[in-house]
């Protein structure tokens, strides 16, 4: 690294201070605050301290397990960074005689000279610096001492002149010492204002996540880790040989499960949750000599003391048989010796089931916000949403473009559908909820598939409907036709409750060709 001195700091800290009181950042506290960490550091002497998983720790407050392969919230943040610092040097900074860059790849700032100081440094003499002043004040001193030879005044005067400058330059050092604590001040002040910022991504916080009657752990499609069977009491470990569960892209935790009068004692730190319990009936099938339908299993649960379910029946829940279905309880906290107790028993004679636990840092009053993208991986948006991969959909078929949609700056985000006749059964909790729809029209090669033989086809329409529980979002919505200027079209229904299963069943019914979405958001209001 090279040295820093005094004025070439408190130029870099000036710089950094003019950036962030700019339009562009005041209006971006998420990345205002990430810049202001970055250059902290840098000029602490701690560059080598500037790590992905570092600033996912100290800037994002993700915890100590912070999985930079699974989470790409550090990545994507400063990719937003770069954008922001490019439009600001492009227009208001495009003067300024330092611009801040962050180079791909890294995340240690670089201070640069910007196009003006190179046309001034062509033209106009650079002032001289303090060492160049004291040089030529030297000069002027001699020949002053030369002047004055025969002058029997010439100690006094000398005397007089050094006394100034050394008074002149304490006043300066002075000066500069009292800025660079000023700015060192207002870049503190504006870091240890973080905690009032907007949340990025999911609530963080601590996260559990067991797979009921399995012996090993799981990853599953959003990159997160689900662990083996722990802090059960009772029960029996079923493992299903069923090949298929719809409403799900991860059916092998679904395929175990425990049985039976059981409880689990789960150790929590004070707080807040949200608890999602994971069920699919895989005993009772099709092909089963008993009984395929509802009745089969009937079960309650409780949870410190509090009933959850009573008279749960897994089938007529989740539709069938061999079908995903998740329960969600928000405002849940650990009872005075920090466990939650979830007790599951059978009734009229019958066996409780249960897949999956999860248990997610909660939101007072409500669920956390659900955001699905129609893709095999997580990804986080251009405004620092985590979205999830496509779960909760039955029917219907995935596919993916290369070619980017126009009007959206984030159109990595479009770049897959689900497309045909299909649903999301999407569980929430009681209350009103706002769905956002996202939409891709992609015109051009999208609408003008090729046959098999070579012969021109006609173009593949998109008008369809979209219901939720019953009701009419979207009639005969013309995709192509509401694209219009852009590709991208987004849609919002509002005061949304969900069915009397807990869910928001959404459905995409073609009337001439295919429905499909891309996204969809579900926001508690």
């Amino acid at each position: 690294m090279e040295s820093q001195g005094p004025l070439d700091l408190d130029a870099r800290r000036t710089e950094v201070e003019a950036v962030l009181q700019s339009k562009y950042f005041t209006r971006a506290p998420i990345l205002a605050h990430l810049l202001s960490y970055l250059c902290e550091k840098l000029f602490d002497g701690e560059a080598n301290q500037i790590k992905e998983y570092t600033i996912g720790v100290d800037v994002f407050h993700r915890g100590p397990s912070f999985d930079q392969n699974s989470d790409s919230i550090v990545r994507v943040e400063a990719n937003r960074l770069r954008k922001r610092l490019a439009e600001y040097y492009a227009g208001e900074g495009a003067s300024h005689r330092l611009h801040i860059t962050i180079p791909v790849g890294q995340y240690v700032p670089e201070f640069e000279s910007g196009a003006s100081r190179q046309k001034e440094s062509a033209s106009i003499p650079e002032a001289p610096s303090v060492a160049d002043q004291s040089g030529i004040e030297s000069a002027s001193l001699r020949q002053a001492e030369h002047g004055f030879r025969h002058s029997g005044r010439r100690a006094l005067w000398l005397a007089a002149v050094l006394a100034l400058l050394l008074l002149g330059l304490s006043c300066v050092l002075l000066i500069l010492r009292h800025e660079k604590r000023t700015s060192s001040a207002a870049l503190s002040d504006r870091s240890s204002a973080q905690p009032t910022e907007p949340q990025i991504g999911p609530p963080i916080g601590e996260e559990v996540r067991i797979l009921c009657g399995s012996s090993r752990s799981f990853v599953d499609h959003a990159g997160k880790l689900w662990s083996a069977d722990t802090w059960f009491d009772g029960g029996t470990a079923v493992k299903s040989t069923v090949e298929h569960i719809w409403r799900t892209q991860d059916p092998d935790f679904y395929r175990t499960s425990r049985q039976g009068q059981f409880r689990y004692r789960i150790p929590l730190k004070k707080g807040i949750y949200e608890l999602r319990l994971h069920f699919a009936e895989t005993v009772y099938g099709p092909e089963s000599t008993e009984t395929s339908g509802e009745g089969s299993r009937i079960l309650s649960v409780r949870a410190n003391g509090k009933t959850l379910l009573s008279r749960f029946d897994v089938v007529a829940d989740a539709g069938g048989s061999r079908t995903a279905d998740v329960k969600v309880f928000p405002d849940m906290e650990p009872a005075a010796d920090g466990l939650l107790d979830l007790e599951l028993s059978g009734e009229d004679g019958m066996q409780a089931i249960l897949s999956a636990i999860e248990i997610l840092p909660g939101v007072r009053g409500h669920i956390r916000p659900i955001r699905l993208l129609t893709r095999q991986t997580p990804y986080y948006s251009n405004d620092s949403h985590w979205w999830s991969p496509d779960n909760y959909f039955e029917g219907g078929q995935m596919a993916s473009y290369t070619s980017p949609v126009s009007g959206s700056d984030d159109p990595e985000l479009y770049e897959t559908e689900r497309w045909g006749n299909f649903s999301y059964a999407i569980p929430v909790s009681p209350g009103k909820y706002t769905v956002l729809l996202h939409f891709a029209a992609r015109h051009g090669d999208w609408d003008q598939p090729v046959s098999l033989s070579g012969d021109d086809q006609a173009a593949v329409a998109h008008i369809f409907n979209v219901f939720c529980n019953g009701k009419v979002l979207l009639n005969n919505f013309n995709l192509v036709k509401e694209a219009r200027q852009t590709d991208v079209v987004l849609r919002k229904a509002t005061g949304l409750e969900p069915n009397a299963q807990g869910k928001l069943l959404l459905s995409f019914v073609p009337v001439e060709g295919y429905a499909t979405v891309t996204g969809i958001e579900v926001l508690p209001q």
